[in-house]
C-alpha cells in the first residue's frame, strides 16, 4: 500500500500524520521535496518519532535551501524542479513488500515549477489521506482539496483531523464529502516517541484496511 500525505494548507499537521502512519504500518517514508530547514528537516523528524525498527527513511528528490514555496526554492537554487526526475525509488533501494508513506509539501496547489504543482506527484496506484487541520475557512479548504483530488480521479483512503475538537467543522465535512474518518490528533502538548505510539495503536487497525 503507497499512501500520500496531504494537507489542506501550510501547518496542518502532515509530518505528526505522517510519523503516526508510518509507525503504524511500519511502513517506509519519503518525502520527495523538502524545502528549507535541511538539518531539521521533516525526514529528521520522522526519524526521531519513530519507534520500529523496519521502516526505512529514503532521501529527498529534492532538498532546497529556503523554506518557501518549491518553485521559489528552486530558483533561488537555480534550478528547476523536474517531475521526471522524482521517480518513486530504484529497484536497489524499494522494498516491493514494505508500504509506503509519502509526504507532500504544502497543500496539492503547491507550485513545483512553472507547469507541475503537488498533486502532480501522486501516482495512480496512490490512496491520499487528507490532513484536516481546524481554522476559519477550513471547511472551504478542506471540500476544494477533496473536490480536485476526486475531480482527478485519485483515489482518497480518508480523512485526518489535527488539532483541537470542532464537532460541526468535522460533521459537516464527512456529510458533504462521504470521506472516511481515520481519526482526530488531539492537541497534545508535545510529540515524542510514546505519543507517535499511542496513536498509531489507536489508527493501525483502520488503516491496515485502507
Amino acid at each position: 500500500m503507497k499512501l500520500f500525505i496531504t494537507g489542506i494548507g501550510t501547518d496542518v499537521g502532515k509530518t505528526i500524520a505522517s510519523a503516526i502512519i508510518t509507525e503504524a504500518l511500519e511502513a517506509d517514508y519519503w518525502k520527495p521535496i523538502q524545502a528549507g530547514d535541511l538539518h531539521t528537516s521533516d525526514s529528521h523528524k520522522i526519524k526521531a518519532y519513530l519507534s520500529n525498527d523496519k521502516t526505512v527513511i529514503h532521501p529527498n528528490s529534492y532538498a532546497l535551501q529556503t523554506p518557501a514555496s518549491p518553485h521559489l526554492a528552486a530558483e533561488l537554487d537555480n534550478i528547476v524542479i523536474d517531475l521526471k526526475k522524482i521517480t518513486e525509488h530504484n529497484p536497489d533501494s524499494y522494498r516491493d513488500n514494505n508500504h509506503l508513506v509519502v509526504e507532500g509539501a504544502g497543500g496539492i496547489f503547491v507550485p513545483l515549477n512553472d507547469t507541475d504543482c503537488v498533486i502532480d506527484l501522486i501516482k495512480p496506484d496512490y490512496k491520499v489521506i487528507v490532513v484536516s487541520r481546524h481554522y476559519l475557512g477550513s471547511i472551504n479548504h478542506t471540500l476544494l482539496t477533496i473536490e480536485a483530488l476526486q475531480n482527478r480521479k485519485i483515489a482518497i483512503a480518508g480523512i485526518l483531523f489535527n488539532g483541537k475538537e470542532n464537532p460541526s467543522t468535522e460533521s459537516i465535512i464527512l456529510k458533504k464529502t462521504g470521506i472516511n474518518c481515520i481519526g482526530r490528533i488531539d492537541e497534545e502538548p508535545y510529540f515524542d516517541k510514546n505519543v507517535i505510539r499511542e496513536y498509531a495503536d489507536l489508527f493501525r487497525e483502520k488503516l491496515m484496511n485502507l
